[in-house]
């Protein structure tokens, strides 16, 4: 018959406490009018209640504050704090005491134990404390994984270890969504602009203390998310910065590449990455997070080998006289050269000859370092041109 041996007693024992932030208490009032049965009777059993608020008795939240009762939850990007305690239980001395803490995830396993150094010797009654701190980076599932070992008097190494398992839930929905601008009359870079939507998918508000866009090397931004009142800046959600749970917030951003990178057309093609958002919010009782999302990628507009824009136009034009239009040509190769051709022809739903707009061709080179050309259109002998 196969006895299975008895557990053995370790004389050092664990103990782990997340450490969190602690709550407004809050209690249910209990009230009713003066001429039911009970009098004032209720009303003086709040007033003397030391967890409400003096004058204020029938509010539910108090002046005083609550302990976490459970582990809570722990959203990404918040800071993961905990105290490890090794208190000696027994009435020996033990000696060469290491303790460490890991944290093991989906992908890799952190040290964050402050010391790898042993303590030479703890006493009866006696404790070594240590408080980690982390900031999570990960969702799904984390496991903290304390380890304890130590020698007893008589010499005898000894080893045990704990498993604290906990998951990461993910705070805010962020999407996305890119506009690519055509280059305007008045300017000669394009401009890309980058709607974020933010939801808090939490069971909390947020207060949202930044949220901001880093753009790549290549841009520069600019935030749309205020506007000017009488001279001051005020932003366009209004006074109040909070974000109540499922509630989404829209930001926008316009992008401009720089002076440098506007005028090689070939590198902006193919420009996919624009930059990071960074969002900062606070929960309760100031507790704060921090998320940078990946690189935003766009799907980069196709131009082809040339690109032709619209410079300038007149707004109106008088019959039977010239008018001028202004068209920009952009090589988007990056070849050295190339060959352009050019011509003016009527539109494909005009069925009849136009007389008066002569036929021409240009042929333009275009080098690296210049890939735009200013045309002048001229329309001459307009008298049979209807509109």
């Amino acid at each position: 018959m196969e006895v299975n041996p008895p557990k053995q007693e370790h004389l050092l024992a664990l103990k782990v406490m997340r450490l969190t932030k602690p709550t407004l208490f809050t209690n249910i009032p209990v009230t009713c009018e003066e001429k039911d049965l009970p009098g004032d009777l209720f009303n003086q059993l709040m007033r003397d209640d030391p967890s409400t608020v003096n004058g204020a008795e029938i509010l539910m939240l108090g002046e005083m504050l609550t302990l976490p009762q459970n582990f809570g939850n722990i959203f990404l990007g918040e800071t993961f704090s905990s105290y490890i305690s090794v208190h000696n239980d027994s009435n020996q001395v033990v000696k060469d005491i290491l303790v460490k803490a890991d944290l093991q995830t989906s992908s890799q396993r952190l040290n964050l134990s402050a010391s790898n150094a042993a303590v030479a010797e703890l006493k009866p009654d006696c404790c070594i404390d240590d408080v980690i701190h982390h900031e999570v980076k990960e969702i799904g599932t984390h496991i903290l994984v304390c380890a304890v070992s130590y020698t007893t008097q008589s010499g005898e190494k000894m080893y045990f270890r704990k498993f604290f398992k906990f998951q990461v839930l993910k705070p805010l929905d962020v999407k996305t969504k890119f506009y690519n601008a055509e280059s305007d009359l008045s300017s000669v870079t394009d401009e890309v602009f980058l709607e974020a939507q933010i939801q808090n998918i939490t069971t909390s508000p947020m207060f949202m203390e930044k949220v901001s866009l880093e753009p790549s090397i290549m841009y520069n931004v600019a935030e749309l998310n205020s506007v000017n009142q009488a001279g001051e800046c005020v932003t366009t959600f209004g006074s109040r910065a909070y974000l109540q749970p499922m509630d989404t917030r829209q930001y926008l951003y316009c992008l401009k590449p720089k002076k440098e990178f506007a005028e090689k057309a070939g590198i902006i093609k193919g420009v996919t990455v624009i930059g990071k958002l960074d969002i900062v919010w606070k929960t309760n009782l100031g507790e704060r997070g921090r998320l940078q999302t990946s690189q935003l990628q766009r799907m980069a507009p196709g131009y082809g080998d040339v690109r032709l824009s619209l410079e300038a136009i007149p707004d109106t034009v008088n019959l039977e006289e010239p008018f001028h239009i202004t068209c920009k040509i952009t090589n988007c190769r990056s070849s050295v050269s190339s060959s352009i051709k050019m011509g003016l022809l009527p539109t494909h739903n005009t069925h009849r000859h136009i007389p008066g707009i002569c036929s021409y061709w240009i042929f333009v080179e275009c080098n690296e370092e210049s890939h735009a050309l200013h045309l002048n259109w001229a329309v001459a002998h307009t008298e049979h041109f209807k509109f």
